[in-house]
C-alpha cells in the first residue's frame, strides 16, 4: 500500500468554504471551519462565514466539520490486473452504472480521489462480482475532508 504525504502545514482551503469565526466553541481547536477561519482572517479582507446565531458550539453543531485528516485513495489499475475478464466487465460495468463513464476511468486510473464511502462502494461491488483478494487501490493518500 502505497501513501503520498500531501498534508501541509498551511490549509489549502477551497475558495468558497464557509469559515466560522467563534473561537469559543469548545470543538474549534478540531473544527475544520474555525481553523480555515484563523488562517484566512489574517489575510482575506473579506471572508464568507455560517451565520454565528444558528451555531450549537459542538459537535453536534450543523456547521462543525472534524479536521480529522481522512484517507482518500487513487486508482484501481492493479486491482484491475487480478481480475478475470468476465468479473473485470461486470464490475466496471456496475461502477459506470453509478458513477458514469468519464468519471469511471478517472477513478480507475488515479486522477479522481475516491473518498472512503466511494472506497467502499468500490471494496462492496468486487466483492459482489466474485473477487475474494482484498480490494487494494494503487496509492492512498491523507487529506482534509471538506465537502462530507
Amino acid at each position: 500500500m502505497k501513501y503520498k504525504d500531501t498534508m501541509a502545514q498551511k490549509l489549502e482551503i477551497p475558495r468558497t468554504y464557509a469559515l466560522c469565526g467563534l473561537s469559543d466553541c469548545p470543538c474549534a481547536e478540531t473544527c475544520l471551519r474555525q481553523l480555515a477561519y484563523q488562517q484566512k482572517s489574517e489575510t482575506e479582507r473579506y471572508l464568507l462565514s455560517v451565520n454565528p446565531r444558528l451555531c450549537s458550539k459542538g459537535k453536534h453543531c450543523e456547521f462543525y466539520r472534524d479536521a480529522t485528516p481522512v484517507t482518500y485513495a487513487h486508482g484501481f489499475i492493479q486491482m484491475q490486473k487480478r481480475m478475470y475478464p468476465n468479473q473485470y466487465d461486470r464490475f466496471k460495468m456496475k461502477l459506470i452504472a453509478q458513477f458514469g463513464r468519464n468519471p469511471y476511468f478517472e477513478r480507475r486510473k488515479g486522477a479522481y480521489p475516491i473518498p472512503p464511502k466511494e472506497q467502499d462502494f468500490i471494496k462492496q461491488v468486487a466483492r459482489l462480482v466474485g473477487v475474494e483478494a482484498e480490494f487494494v487501490f494503487d496509492v492512498y493518500e491523507q487529506r482534509l475532508n471538506w465537502n462530507d
